[in-house]
C-alpha cells in the first residue's frame, strides 16, 4: 500500500472511496494532496483537535455535510467532547441558518456513535430552538445549563442581534475559538469584506496572527487555494 493510502487508512480507519481514486488515477497527486494535508492539520498554534473542530463548523455552515463528517472523526478521535461538538455546530447558525444547524446533527449523531452513547433522536427537521434544547440536554455543568436556558429563549424570540452574540459568548467554548470558527467560516465562502471584519473582531478578542495564518492553512484544505487569497488579505504582514 502507498504512504498516501496509509496515510488515510490511519486517519479514517478505512480508505475513502476518493482517495482509492486519486490514487488510481494519479498516485503521485494523491502523495503530493497528502503532504498537504499533513502539513496543514498538524499541531502548531491550533491543536489537531481544535483544526478539526473548526472544519466541523466551518463545513456545517457551509451545509457540506460530507467534509463535515469526515472531520467529526478527527475531532472525537482528538479528545473534543460532545459538548464541545455541540457548541461548535451551534457556531454554524451565524452564517448558515437553521439548515446548518440541521445538517450539523449528521456529526453530532456520528459523535454519539463513535464514542458508544444512546440518546434519544431527533429529526432532522427539527427546528434551532428544538436543537438547541436537544443539546442543552449534554450539558454537564449549571453554567452551561444556564447559558442553554438564555439561548433557548433567544431563539424562541428571533433575536438576531442578541442570539449572535449569546452565541458567540465563552461557554464550554471559548470566546476565542468561537471568533476563529467565524473567521473561517467567510473565508472557505470567499467573503472577502466578511473575513477581514471577523479576522479583526478575532484580534480583539485575543487571537494573534500565527493562529489566523493556521486557520487559513485548513480553510486551503476545505476550501482551495481562493480561500488562502481571501484570509492572506487579512494577515498582517511580518
Amino acid at each position: 500500500m502507498s504512504k498516501g493510502l496509509e496515510y488515510f487508512k490511519k486517519v479514517y480507519d478505512v480508505v475513502p472511496g476518493w482517495v482509492q481514486k486519486m490514487h488510481d488515477y494519479n498516485p503521485e497527486m494523491l502523495d503530493h494532496y497528502t503532504a498537504l494535508r499533513g502539513a496543514a492539520m498538524s499541531a502548531g498554534t491550533l491543536s489537531v483537535k481544535e483544526k478539526d473542530i473548526l472544519l466541523v463548523g466551518m463545513n456545517a455552515a457551509r451545509h457540506y455535510a460530507r467534509s463535515m463528517v469526515y472531520h467529526t472523526k478527527g475531532a472525537i478521535d482528538g479528545g473534543a467532547t460532545l459538548e464541545e461538538l455541540a457548541e461548535y455546530l451551534l457556531i454554524a447558525y451565524n452564517f448558515g441558518g437553521e439548515t446548518a444547524l440541521q445538517i450539523g446533527l449528521q456529526s453530532f449523531e456520528y459523535a454519539l456513535q463513535l464514542i458508544g452513547v444512546e440518546a434519544d433522536n431527533i429529526s432532522h427537521d427539527s427546528t434551532a430552538e428544538e436543537i438547541a434544547h436537544y443539546y442543552s440536554s449534554f450539558a454537564t455543568t449549571d453554567e452551561s445549563r444556564e447559558y442553554y436556558k438564555e439561548l433557548i429563549t433567544l431563539f424562541a424570540a428571533k433575536d438576531a442581534n442578541a442570539l449572535t452574540e449569546k452565541l458567540l459568548e465563552s461557554n464550554v467554548v471559548a470566546k476565542d475559538m468561537k471568533y476563529i470558527l467565524m473567521t473561517g467560516i467567510y473565508t472557505t465562502v470567499l467573503k472577502n469584506e466578511e473575513t477581514n471584519y471577523w479576522a479583526k473582531k478575532a484580534r480583539e478578542n485575543g487571537v494573534d496572527e500565527p493562529r489566523l495564518a493556521e486557520l487559513g492553512y485548513i480553510c486551503l484544505l476545505t476550501a482551495g487555494i481562493p480561500s488562502w487569497f481571501e484570509i492572506s488579505d487579512a494577515l498582517i504582514e511580518k
